[in-house]
């Protein structure tokens, strides 16, 4: 009698973007010690490597020409442009970890999510807001990067925070564990939401779902506020 041979099924693929400062990283540290068979896709950068950073487990750091040998080969599942430097997923180690029946999170902006949902239609789509402007401005001072970064970066969290309605759920990050509790949540359930087959929706803490689009109006105008008092307008880099 022969023995069959244990097929494991496939696993997600999950998608998580936020602002610079939204917490995102922090949370996906959070959901690999405590979710089993979870693992985090390692983007390619051309960008510098910061202290404390790892290469290979961080980011796979690269140059410019290694970079652009790799789109001219068709190796990322997805790749963009962000604050000047580059970034890509890889097609083999996301298919890799997949057909091995491990859940896959991706760390990547808006642009990176939209092109990996349309490649990889049964994505799983989460996006990660700041409790407040304070708290966005908070975090990114605390990185230690410059006065031009911070404003930078902050100016831009508006346009990314623009894109929330494309994905499928929304987690507010004001308590750690409390939105740390909800993503453990998304990624138990291993499935899209139902009403995928009818258009995307938001699923989130922190903010009920008739006062979202207020919440969000509301931080782009203390934004753009904080912009014309702090700096005299957007930056032309």
């Amino acid at each position: 009698m022969s023995e069959r041979a244990e097929t494991r099924p496939q696993g997600h693929l999950f998608v998580i973007s936020a602002p610079s400062g939204g917490g995102k990283t922090s949370l996906v540290r959070g959901l690999l010690d405590s979710t089993e068979r979870l693992t985090v896709s390692v983007s390619h950068t051309t960008r510098g490597q910061r202290q404390g950073e790892q290469n290979g487990t961080d980011y796979h750091f690269v140059n410019d020409a290694d970079f652009a040998e790799m789109v001219a080969g068709d190796e990322f599942l997805e790749h963009a442009t962000v604050f000047d430097h580059r970034y890509g997923t890889s097609k083999s180690a996301i298919r890799s970890k997949l057909e091995e029946g491990f859940d896959v999170v991706l760390e990547i902006d808006w642009q990176g999510a939209r092109s990996i949902r349309t490649a990889v239609l049964d994505t799983i789509s989460i996006f990660v807001l700041p409790p407040s402007i304070a708290t966005l401005e908070e975090r990114l001072r605390g990185r230690g990067d410059s006065e031009d970064n911070v404003a930078r970066r902050m100016r831009d969290a508006v346009s990314e925070m623009s894109h929330y309605e494309e994905y499928d759920y929304l987690v507010i990050n004001d308590d750690f564990d409390e939105a740390l509790t909800g993503l453990r949540a998304i990624i138990a359930a291993r499935a899209p939401p139902a009403a995928a087959a009818t258009g995307r929706t938001s699923h989130h803490t922190g903010c009920t779902r008739s006062v979202l689009s207020s919440c969000l109006l509301l931080w782009s105008v203390r934004l753009l506020n904080y912009y014309r008092i702090n700096t005299h307008g957007p930056s032309d880099r």
